[in-house]
């Protein structure tokens, strides 16, 4: 019998346009292989939401397989162990995979030496590609996108292997439903279940149902009431399409294909500074005054922080797994500069309940508006979640959404309801302390006070 070729599974869930499984199905028989590995660092590990999406992803991957006559073989344990075990188990010497970018990965790719045989296909170009006249990384957006240009389109997308020559003797694997990746007790993954299809079946048909509005990209992403984004990020995230497939899936829309220049970026800056996760890209921001509010930060996690529009967006957020990026922006900046919460505190809620939680592209997202990132938010930029409210929920379309006790307030006074008349509060049957809270933070005083600490960091 042939030599068996290992094809290592991870935040790559699919079959089509894989170049790991495509280049060891060229090769001979083979065992694709998924090992649930916590060699993250264990604040760092996967978070609750990221293990309930990942279930039903292994469970799609594993059913698609399935149609070539094979299984996933399914281990739990340290990786690079692992996979040296059933190379010895099986007699392989090589094994395939995608390459990835998070600080673990990296070393684990680099312990298994020769032994693997990495291929590209979670970004649309290797994040080493685009480099500045000086030959170092970029930390700029904008000069990395025009770098990503020249290596624009991406190859177009390969279909899967119209033939898998499955290894049959390999060592017995876990029960997916052992791993107890689901919720339990209570299964809080329910509200969920109602807004994703994960798999590459759900991530085509997502995509599919985004290109059908995609030229209105531009101006609907920035009302969360509406289907105005790709509602892709899990899917890429999780690998149940590549990069490749979305590029050459969406209508030339400009402002879309520079999100995905986004993804490819964080895994730029991650590659820079691997501890980017962790640590002030700029160390000045090492003496930064934060406050330490237990209160407001819990207050900040649930919706009861008095703010419409924070509260609507962190409560989409815990029940869908998913939050809309203009409200991702205005819920981080409430935490940062109006409550003063160190931005760290954000990111580790967000890995927790996030379904998209991609480790480049949630700490450049929190360090871009805590003003710390390479490529960072002016400092004076402190949102107003009132004024943003009124620009961009007009309507109140998504503050009643997700903040149904304020559903019969006029939109004159959803976004401010402490501002509103007493006879609107009993109208709307709105009493505040108790029914719905009063601000937690005085915006105006607040903003003061950050504004405060930054130019007095600025000064240091």
């Amino acid at each position: 019998m042939s030599t068996p070729h290992i094809v290592w599974f991870r935040q790559d869930l699919r079959v089509s346009d894989q170049a790991a499984l495509a280049a060891a199905a060229a090769a001979g028989p083979v065992i694709p292989v998924y090992i649930l590995d916590d060699a993250a660092p264990e604040h760092w590990r996967m978070g609750a939401a990221s293990r309930w999406w990942l279930h039903h992803s292994l469970a799609s991957l594993s059913k698609a397989l399935e149609k070539y006559g094979g299984t996933l073989l399914l281990l739990k344990g340290d990786a690079v162990a692992t996979l040296k075990n059933l190379m010895a188990a099986t007699g392989a010497t090589t094994v395939h995979a995608l390459e990835h970018f998070e600080p673990w990965a990296q070393r684990q790719q680099a312990a298994l030496g020769g032994a693997l045989t990495l291929h590209q296909g979670l970004s649309l170009a290797h994040p080493t590609a685009m480099r500045t006249g000086s030959g170092t990384s970029f930390k700029v957006f904008t000069p990395f996108w025009r770098a990503l240009q020249m290596h624009m389109p991406p190859s177009l997308p390969k279909p899967p292997p119209k033939k898998l020559h499955m290894f049959p003797d390999v060592p017995a694997g876990d029960s997916l439903y052992r791993w107890k990746l689901l919720p339990e007790n209570p299964d809080w993954a329910t509200p969920i279940k109602e807004h994703w299809s994960p798999g590459s079946a759900g991530a085509h048909a997502q995509l599919n149902a985004f290109v059908d509005h995609a030229e209105n990209y531009s101006d609907a992403r920035n009302t969360p009431s509406v289907k105005g984004t790709s509602k892709l990020s899990p899917h890429l995230h999780f690998g149940e399409i590549s990069p490749a497939e979305v590029w050459h899936g969406v209508p030339s829309v400009e402002p879309y294909l520079r999100q995905l220049g986004w993804r490819d970026f964080s895994c730029n800056l991650l590659l820079a500074s691997p501890d980017f996760a962790d640590v002030n890209w700029k160390s000045n921001f090492d003496s930064f005054p934060w406050v330490d509010d237990k209160a407001g930060l819990k207050a900040w996690q649930y919706g009861t922080t008095g703010y419409p529009i924070v509260d609507a967006g962190m409560r989409e957020l815990y029940a869908t797994g998913w939050m809309h990026n203009r409200i991702r922006m205005i819920t981080a900046s409430f935490l940062i500069k109006d409550l003063m919460i160190d931005w760290r505190a954000g990111e580790a809620w967000f890995w927790d309940t996030l379904v998209d939680a991609s480790l480049g592209n949630n700490a450049a997202g929190w360090q871009w508006v805590a003003g710390s990132g390479a490529d960072a938010s002016p400092y004076y930029r402190i949102f107003n979640p009132v004024s943003q409210g009124e620009k961009f929920d007009a309507n109140g379309i998504y503050v009643r959404r997700w903040v149904p006790e304020l559903a019969k307030l006029p939109n004159a006074h959803i976004h401010a309801p402490w501002l509103a008349p007493k006879n609107v509060l009993d109208y709307a049957g709105v009493e505040l302390g108790k029914t719905y809270p009063k601000p937690i933070v005085n915006h105006d005083t607040a903003r003061l006070r950050a504004l405060a600490a930054y130019k007095s960091l600025k000064a240091a």
